[in-house]
């Protein structure tokens, strides 16, 4: 049972729910979208990836990382791969705590409800937004989150109106990202507090810090 995988890394998770908690990543290869400001092109294009069994992988998390129970499975999009649950049932069964990051535009409806969710909802500058997938939201937790990158006000003024809208706040942790280098954090900053609305503003912790 093998799936495709771009790299695997110990880091600090940089964003979501468990932003600050040193994590054990597995990037998986492959994306079914193309967002203007991608910062991972290289998980989803030419064949810069590796074929690895599941049991390898909870190997390599349990022989380096033996007291580290904050597992990401990321992407590209991680669900786009058959094999992602089986690889979500066996870091279970060994005890990890599990966050998904996935782009939104496929079913989460069979993720396990112990999964922590971060779901990208894709503004007006990534040219993704169509793919938004409304049957999710009724899947997401509070402990979840979505997630808005935010490249001009233009996405920031569509964010506001789709919470409201689609009434986000009243069903999980809404986090506002700036996209660099486009979007300074002190201007998204003080535009959140404006709201006066129980938005997360959030960097990318790893960026900021220059680490992986």
């Amino acid at each position: 049972m093998s799936l495709k995988v771009s790299e695997i890394f110990f880091s600090l998770q940089g964003e979501g729910p468990l932003v600050g908690f040193p994590t054990f990543f597995v990037r998986l290869y492959g994306c079914n979208l193309y967002c203007s400001w991608c910062d991972t092109p290289y998980a989803s294009k030419g064949d810069k990836y590796q074929e690895k069994e599941i049991s390898e992988i909870i190997w390599h998390w349990k022989r380096y990382y033996p007291h580290i129970p904050y597992v990401t499975i990321t992407g590209g999009e991680p669900l786009l791969q058959e094999e992602t649950p089986k690889l979500i049932e066996a870091f279970f069964s060994k005890g990890a705590v599990i966050v998904l990051e996935t782009n939104g535009s496929l079913s989460i409806e069979k993720i396990p409800e112990e999964v922590i969710v971060v779901m990208d909802w894709k503004t007006p500058s990534s040219g993704m937004s169509k793919f938004n997938n409304l049957e999710n939201l009724k899947f997401l937790k509070k402990k979840d989150a979505l997630k808005f990158v935010i490249k001009d006000e233009e996405d920031f003024k569509w964010s506001l109106k789709e919470i409201e809208k689609l009434d986000l706040l009243s069903r999980t942790n809404c986090i506002f990202s700036p996209c660099a280098p486009f979007m300074k954090s002190e201007k998204l900053a003080k535009m959140i507090l404006e709201t006066r609305k129980p938005i997360r503003f959030q960097i990318q912790l790893h960026k900021f810090l220059k680490i992986k």
